[in-house]
């Protein structure tokens, strides 16, 4: 059987690193259905508690929360602008916040996470994943693997990850979600 896995990258660039990273990282699993998005496809206006007040929660905001609640898995390839999230991602992240749950803050609906981001940057740390780390499990993730590919521009080609050590250690992230999959 099947897992349906919701792939997308949380940026609005056209040319997003992190759609392409995590699409190469979803493609990497067996026995699943991708459901590749775009957060372009979902805009919404910026939220604030006036506008949701006057006209309730964005179509597009229920629309990507459902599609959280149908998969049974999530690869995210996470931007970072200025040391966080992007603003589009953010904002997203706050009106479906406010959709009524089950169990409160429960935006990640317990779905197992394949947590990604890649950077033209060559630092070789990255604020978003840890900070990802910490908070999403407050809301309802279950991450299960996690990697970081910095200076993508010289480490990804059209045939994936070409430095050799981030390539294995990649393969490993990747192989803990499939077998969490596998497992699931």
């Amino acid at each position: 059987m099947y897992q349906e896995i919701l792939v997308f990258g949380a940026s609005n660039s056209q040319k997003s690193v992190n759609s392409q990273f995590a699409q190469f990282a979803a493609e990497k699993l067996n026995n699943v259905n991708l459901n590749i998005v775009r957060l372009n496809d979902f805009e919404l206006p910026i939220y604030s508690i006036d506008l949701e007040n006057e006209s309730g929660i964005p179509e597009n905001a229920s629309k990507f929360f459902d599609l959280i609640k149908k998969s049974d898995g999530i690869v995210a390839s996470f931007a970072e602008h200025n040391g966080l999230y992007t603003s589009a991602f953010k904002n997203l992240w706050d009106w479906m916040s406010r959709i009524p749950m089950e169990k409160k803050f429960n935006l990640w609906q317990g779905k197992p996470i394949l947590l990604l981001s890649a950077s033209p940057s060559s630092r070789p740390k990255n604020n978003v994943v840890r900070v990802s780390k910490e908070l999403f499990p407050h809301f309802g993730a279950n991450i299960i693997a996690t990697f970081y590919l910095h200076s993508f521009h010289q480490n990804f080609g059209d045939h994936g990850i070409t430095n050799k050590t981030l390539e294995v250690e990649f393969n490993r992230q990747v192989e803990i979600f499939q077998k969490h999959l596998n497992t699931s």
